[in-house]
């Protein structure tokens, strides 16, 4: 698994990537607070298939800033941040998957760049701001409707929430509230799919942008609260993977 740390107006990029440089590149965002390891357990399935790109967020686990100017900590540095990233890698266009507070950062890349974009996969889609004790109960109760069922994921979640600077990372989650996605939401005209658990209360705005976009499909998971690929990975992955295989099939 090859890693940079990469310069860039700033702040110090931590770039992880995975499989063959000649597969399809997929750039993934991560929920909150969360390092780029929330991915770990998906790897194993998606380097078969894409060139992985996973990169701390400024502020998030390994990437640095040299300082805490709150001017950095936007959505569209983060996409500038990404695109260069990309750039430098030879990168000329790629598939997105995101999750959470990661579909926020990724709406507003895919809408800078969506001739860039080729496919984007967007968990937990949200234009409003997030009402974060609704997401606490919705994931509270998803989770006792998988006990009950004998759903386990299983997951070690070491390294989730790690960072270097965690003063930092608080500001790199302030972007949310500094911008207006249904502003740009609209610019996103590639292949999209939209994932959102049942108990999540962004299925609302979910739905909403769904219908909103021409090219988008509404994927519900049920027994899923706000964040799909750590509550239920299996299920998660499978629309993803199912997602890109009818992508393949109507080219």
């Amino acid at each position: 698994m090859p890693t940079q740390s990469i310069p860039f107006e700033g702040a110090n990029l931590y770039v992880e990537m995975d499989g063959n440089a000649d597969q399809s590149p997929l750039l993934l965002w991560p929920p909150g607070q969360s390092t780029l390891r929330v991915w770990d357990h998906l790897i194993p399935t998606l380097e078969k298939q894409f060139f992985v790109i996973r990169i701390d967020v400024r502020g998030y686990g390994q990437s640095s800033v040299s300082d805490l100017n709150e001017n950095q900590f936007t959505f569209e540095q983060y996409a500038r941040d990404a695109k260069y990233v990309l750039d430098l890698l030879g990168v000329r266009n790629t598939h997105v998957w995101s999750q959470s507070w990661g579909t926020r950062a990724a709406i507003w890349f895919c809408a800078k760049f969506p001739g860039f974009v080729n496919s984007a996969a967007l968990y937990a889609a949200n234009l409003d701001l997030p009402d974060v004790n609704q997401q606490r109960e919705g994931t509270r109760a998803a989770a006792e409707e998988r006990r009950v069922a004998g759903i386990d994921t299983g997951l070690d979640r070491v390294g989730f929430n790690e960072h270097m600077n965690p003063e930092a990372a608080q500001l790199t989650a302030s972007a949310l509230r500094k911008v207006l996605l249904s502003d740009v939401i609209d610019r996103l005209s590639m292949p999209v799919l939209i994932g959102t658990g049942s108990h999540d209360p962004n299925l609302r705005s979910s739905t909403e942008i769904a219908n909103r976009l021409r090219n988008a499909t509404l994927r519900k998971f049920e027994m899923v609260g706000h964040n799909a690929i750590l509550e239920h990975p299996e299920l998660a992955l499978e629309a993803f993977l199912e997602f890109h295989q009818a992508l393949t099939h109507s080219d």
